[in-house]
């Protein structure tokens, strides 16, 4: 039985510049960017089933 999704939420917390995880963000928006890139490509074999 195949399982759809009709809803996907993403949650985020982006902190504000100069705050004390400065130089951790460029680590974070990598993982981001992956993570979202796999989201969308396991959508895409998902739709061409």
């Amino acid at each position: 039985m195949p399982i759809e999704i009709k809803e996907l939420h993403i949650k985020i917390h982006v902190d504000e510049p100069g705050k004390k995880n400065s130089g951790k963000g460029a680590g974070k928006e990598e993982l981001v960017a992956l993570c979202v890139e796999q989201v969308m490509e396991l959508l895409k074999l998902q739709k061409e089933r």
